[in-house]
């Protein structure tokens, strides 16, 4: 086994370097806004308030007369509410990010952990 150059051991720190600046991108690529960031409403027009998080769509409430519609970021039907207050409610609770970690997540962690291994000659 031959011992590790100057120059090994500079690839090295730039390979756990890159791997853990990819691991950063790809966490905060998958990251949802937190549920304590209230939804800012605005209204649209006399039948339509749009609700925002962070700067961020998060869905619409529109008023067609009788009943108030309410669509969620994705244009997803969340229900007809007889007040607009429910409706709001509605989309806050449908808003809400879940908290459980992906598979890919789980295994990258794992990856990470063990930290990097050298290649075989």
């Amino acid at each position: 086994m031959r011992a590790a150059s100057a120059l090994d051991l500079i690839i090295l720190r730039a390979a756990t370097a890159r791997a853990r600046h990819t691991a950063m991108s790809i966490t905060m690529s998958t990251t949802t806004f937190p549920p304590s960031d209230p939804l800012t409403w605005k209204q649209a027009d006399t039948d339509v308030h749009v609700a925002t998080r962070a700067g961020e769509f998060a869905g619409f409430v529109e008023f067609d007369g009788t009943t108030h519609l309410a669509r969620d970021q994705r244009g997803t039907d969340l229900g007809s509410f007889e007040s607009l207050d429910d409706a709001r409610d509605a989309l806050e609770g449908a808003n809400t990010p879940e908290r459980r970690p992906s598979a890919f997540s789980r295994r990258l962690r794992q990856v990470l952990r063990r930290g990097p291994h050298r290649a075989r000659a």
